[in-house]
């Protein structure tokens, strides 16, 4: 027998403090001693993400990402190319 549930979920958006705290919190829960985003970094992040969490976890991984391929110990402003200019 096969069930089925609907669940609708909607996250409000977040302000930019919000969005500060949202992205420093995720390195510290992994043991991440230091901020890992500049604020610039953060700015470009919470406009190319209108705020929504959703977007605001893709932007981080793909920053993330690039910054530990390359060596970086710090995403600033100049390495969020693959975010669109706002």
């Amino acid at each position: 027998m096969s069930e089925r549930l609907d669940l609708q979920c909607k996250l409000p958006h977040l302000d930019r403090a919000q969005v500060k705290e949202y992205i420093y919190q995720h390195p510290a829960y992994a043991g991440a001693k230091h901020d890992i985003f500049s604020d610039n970094a953060i700015d470009k992040i919470y406009r190319f993400s209108s705020s929504a969490a959703r977007l605001v976890n893709k932007a981080c991984m793909h920053c993330m990402l690039d910054g530990a391929q390359n060596g970086r110990r710090i995403i600033d402003e100049h390495m969020l190319g693959i975010i669109r200019q706002q």
